[in-house]
């Protein structure tokens, strides 16, 4: 196809306020990704919107496999869908109370804040 731009898994944005760190999550407008490398405000940063990551959870978070998870990004974790707090994916590993990471699948589709 002439008019492909390309497959979307990555994508590169320009970096937010205070700037990002690899493997770090981001929002840019409505999509939320997991930085490549480190780049600071406004440099370009490739961010990937799928695949499964490890990523902070908020300590008090209780995931089972299958949880719809989002990202609060105020905190910069994983936590359960909440007010201000953006879906993202779904949680593939249980994980509990105490426990500080989360593996996430990512959605890969547009966000908003609830």
């Amino acid at each position: 196809m002439k008019n492909r731009i390309q497959k979307g898994d990555v994508i590169t944005v320009p970096a937010p306020a205070g700037g990002i760190t690899s493997g770090e999550g981001v929002i840019v407008g409505n999509i939320f990704g997991i930085a490549a490398y480190a780049a600071a405000v406004g440099e370009p940063v490739e961010i990937a919107t799928t695949g499964v990551y490890q990523l902070p959870k908020a300590i008090a978070a209780v995931l089972t496999v299958g949880t719809r998870v989002a990202w609060d990004n105020t905190a910069k974790n994983i936590n359960v869908p909440g007010t201000g707090r953006f879906p993202v994916g779904i949680a593939t590993e249980a994980a509990g109370n105490g426990i500080t990471s989360a593996a996430v699948r990512l959605d890969g589709i547009g966000t908003a804040a609830a």
